[in-house]
């Protein structure tokens, strides 16, 4: 299945493993097509609901990523072997499905919503539903779910920032 280029006016793109700015510190999308946001047709026309959802609030969707190559997923795996915060790509992600996006909140101006953690945190912290983290952050976190949710999109319980399409494992892994 051909994956698509999102494209959507309230969804803003910054893809955390085209730079360091991520939990290998290291750069893993290089070429051109990697660093281009992109998912499954379905979950993109998901995603474009979440977006006008959000809109509808005055909020815009950052995304942090999408499709992610099956090479990308093994070297993330080599790093942090830790089935919690990352797939084993023997099991397959729903990123390399095409199915799943990273993502989180901005205001009108791009400014980032306070989710209680940095995005990829490997910590506690970073499940749903925790309590122990400033209100302001559970409340902005409960509103990134009640959007995805309403457009279709289940949670991680253990990423605030990552959700998927329901039966996600029923779409193939794609290596491009």
């Amino acid at each position: 299945m051909a994956l698509v280029e999102l494209n959507h006016p309230n969804i803003d793109i910054k893809l955390a493993y085209a730079t360091t700015e991520n939990f290998t510190d290291q750069v893993l999308y290089k070429t051109d097509l990697e660093c281009t946001a992109r998912l499954h047709h379905v979950a993109a026309l998901a995603l474009y609901r979440a977006a006008d959802l959000a809109a509808g609030l005055g909020l815009r969707l950052l995304v942090l990523d999408g499709y992610r190559p099956v090479s990308v997923q093994e070297k993330l795996w080599a790093i942090r072997p830790d089935p919690e915060f990352v797939t084993d790509p023997a099991v397959g992600s729903d990123h390399s499905r095409g199915t799943a996006i990273d993502l989180t909140l901005t205001d009108s101006d791009a400014r980032v919503y306070d989710m209680g953690t940095d995005f990829d945190a490997a910590d506690v912290q970073s499940h749903h539903g925790r309590t122990d983290i400033k209100s302001d952050a559970q409340r902005n976190r409960a509103l990134l779910l009640g959007v995805m949710n309403a457009a279709g999109f289940e949670l991680n319980p253990f990423e605030w920032w990552h959700y998927s399409l329901p039966n996600s494992r029923l779409f193939p892994l794609i290596e491009k």
